[in-house]
């Protein structure tokens, strides 16, 4: 379901990955006797009504099933503990100069990409809690 990275991509205005995200939460969320028949019928047949509402743009994300916005948090906070630290740190190493500049060309570039993961992580939190 998730695909071969086991990964969903999130960007800064919606799920990018939404189809896989989608189908992930609902089979995790389904009843032991949802999921039997969702393997019984070997999925979902096409419909196009069940794929609009299947769409997670941010603002859907906000309106899921508690189980599903539970799911969503608590993977968004493992997510978060696998990082060595934690979004304050790396706005407080983007804010001090000094200790900015001694980095290396690398390490400024890698700040910025977990800085921005965490930004879009914690966002993500906001809308599910």
């Amino acid at each position: 379901m998730v695909g071969e990275e086991g990964a969903f991509v999130l960007g800064w205005d919606e799920v990018l990955t939404e189809e896989e995200l989608s189908t992930t939460l609902r089979v995790l969320c389904m009843s032991e006797e949802e999921f039997k028949e969702y393997k019984e019928q070997d999925g979902w047949e096409d419909d196009s009504e069940e794929e609009e509402n299947s769409t997670l743009s941010y603002e859907a994300l906000s309106r899921l099933k508690t189980p599903c916005k539970k799911l969503l948090y608590d993977s968004v906070l493992l997510t978060l503990e696998s990082y060595g630290s934690d979004l304050k740190a790396e706005q407080d190493l983007l804010n001090n100069k000094e200790a900015y500049e001694k980095l290396s060309r690398r390490e400024q570039q890698a700040l910025h990409v977990r800085y921005g993961q965490k930004r879009i992580l914690h966002q993500l939190l906001e809308l599910v809690h």
